[in-house]
């Protein structure tokens, strides 16, 4: 009976990763109840960011500006102002960053327009009508998932050693369940709430549940409303695709230098 404490620890192990999982399941599940009965229709900033998060509401941002004509983004990566009118917050965010001198890198003023209060707002609205996943919880829901996981494997290797181990009744004797058969038992347990979290926990970072069933049914109206949802290789022009994409060299070779030097 030298395989009952490894029955034990499997157990235990299946126990407290599979609680943490529905923990985590439970949380958002209720916040997709908070917004089941919103009847709402999603913006376009909304759209972008249960999509892409903040980074993909700063690129409708600038595409939007650059379809108006207000803003010039180079493929070479620079945004350049045409027009200082803005739309809306988001839009005012964006020339903020700019600055007043009405060029900048577009890598920069990406980052800022995501850190921006407006986007921030934004988010609160959506987690509050249980659309986006709260702060901190789908970090929660991947390490949960990522432990159950763990568990399984943990919960195999135990099984094998326990079957392995010599003496009575680790090959089950007549009368007697093997014991590959105990250890089953928290195996199960840890691959069905796997299954199960796949379709009751959000699959995405940003979106809940409610938030994905929303997106699906949002209608492509435009080439905004599929880089919103699509991100950017939606875009078939491909001067605009290269400056939005386009990184800074200089910041990237700086941080490389300060990481390079701790």
């Amino acid at each position: 009976m030298f395989w009952v404490p490894l029955l034990l620890l499997a157990c235990t192990l299946a126990a407290l990763s599979c609680g943490r999982l529905c923990l985590a399941a439970v949380q958002a599940a209720a916040g997709e109840t908070r917004g089941r009965h919103t009847g709402r229709q999603l913006t376009l900033y909304e759209a972008a960011f249960l999509s892409g998060g903040p980074a993909r509401v700063a690129d409708v941002a600038l595409l939007s500006m650059a379809r108006g004509r207000r803003l010039l983004l180079a493929h070479t990566g620079w945004a350049t102002v045409v027009d200082p009118v803005a739309g809306d917050d988001v839009e005012r965010s964006v020339l903020g960053a700019i600055g007043p001198a009405g060029q900048s890198r577009i890598a920069p003023v990406r980052r800022a327009t995501a850190a921006a209060d407006c986007v921030r707002a934004l988010a609160d609205r959506l987690v509050a009508a249980g659309l986006a996943v709260p702060d901190g919880a789908w970090s929660g829901i991947a390490g949960a998932v990522r432990q159950v996981r763990a568990a399984a494997v943990a919960v195999t290797a135990l099984g094998v050693c326990a079957t392995l181990l010599p003496g009575p009744g680790s090959g089950g004797g007549e009368g007697q369940l093997p014991v590959a058969v105990w250890f089953a038992l928290p195996f199960f347990l840890t691959v069905s709430s796997l299954a199960i979290a796949r379709f009751e926990v959000p699959a995405t970072r940003w979106a809940s549940p409610a938030g994905q069933r929303l997106l699906g049914a949002l209608p492509s109206r435009d080439d905004l409303t599929s880089v919103a949802v699509r991100g950017l290789r939606a875009l078939d022009d491909p001067a605009l695709r290269a400056a939005l994409s386009h990184r800074d060299p200089n910041l990237d070779g700086y941080r490389e230098s300060r990481h390079g030097g701790h």
